[in-house]
């Protein structure tokens, strides 16, 4: 009798291993394009960026194909003794740290992204110092952003986002610095929707780039949105017709290259 069950149980076994093998194996979905934002809070450039332009990216369905990430740095410095200047003032410095943080307890950028908007919004109405209604507007338990703020962590986060715009490259010389796919699309970040449709390459196309007739070339006679960013150092906007050719030639050297 324990013979015939152990003889069933070899040709379960068997048949089952059979089956699995014939089944196919499932296709890991296609890889996304990276889409990073370099900005600061206070800037009105990235202000308008977010609210007006990243925003479109959930609602058009291009977030599908979009692998974003927001870094809330922009131009601060670090001083000698670990404290963080920022471009525009301590407030500035404590939305950027208030976004690091909302970023770091809601991972996912359909999650952390509608409170990064509503900060920006808020923002460019002025209206700054509001930022905590931001949480009853989205129904969110403000606990998770508040302790990391409290207890340090938003800081610590913040001096990695120094370490990874200052390792850029080629290195950042204004925000909003918008980067598809590990390219910067330098004054031409207003049109990166028309980046990621170009550059992507699955099957999965949004509708959003099916209507995309454009051809991406480099701007050769002026810089669009040269007066649209906030700069490394201040003194860069007295000197804005030098890196005005400069970018020109980089952006048709690096598109030409990465288009084809």
């Amino acid at each position: 009798m324990n013979s015939h069950r152990y003889i069933l149980l070899l040709l379960i076994v068997s048949l089952t291993t059979r089956i699995c093998l014939s089944l196919p194996i499932a296709i890991a979905s296609e890889e996304k394009l990276k889409l990073t934002l370099y900005y600061e809070a206070l800037c009105p450039a990235c202000e308008d960026f977010v609210v007006n332009y990243v925003d479109n990216i959930f609602d058009n369905g291009l977030i599908s194909i979009v692998d974003l990430k927001l870094s809330p740095y922009g131009n601060a410095k670090i001083n000698p003794n670990g404290t963080i200047v920022c471009q525009h003032g301590e407030w500035e410095c404590r939305l950027n740290t208030i976004e690091a943080c909302s970023i770091h307890a809601w991972p996912a950028p359909s999650d952390h992204f509608p409170f990064v908007y509503c900060i920006e919004k808020l923002n460019s109405e002025g209206k700054y110092t509001e930022w905590e209604t931001c949480f009853e507007k989205l129904d969110l338990d403000p606990n998770p952003v508040t302790d990391c703020y409290s207890r340090g962590i938003g800081h610590e986060l913040e001096l990695q986002y120094a370490d990874e715009i200052l390792a850029l490259e080629p290195p950042h010389a204004y925000v909003p610095w918008v980067v598809v796919d590990g390219q910067p699309l330098y004054d031409d970040y207003t049109d990166f929707i028309s980046y990621i449709c170009k550059a992507y390459k699955g099957s999965n196309m949004p509708k959003a780039c099916l209507g995309l007739t454009r051809i991406i070339t480099a701007p050769t006679d002026t810089i669009k949105s040269f007066n649209h960013v906030c700069y490394l150092e201040e003194d860069n906007v007295k000197s804005k017709s030098k890196p005005k050719s400069t970018l020109s030639k980089i952006i048709s050297s690096t598109v030409a290259s990465w288009m084809t």
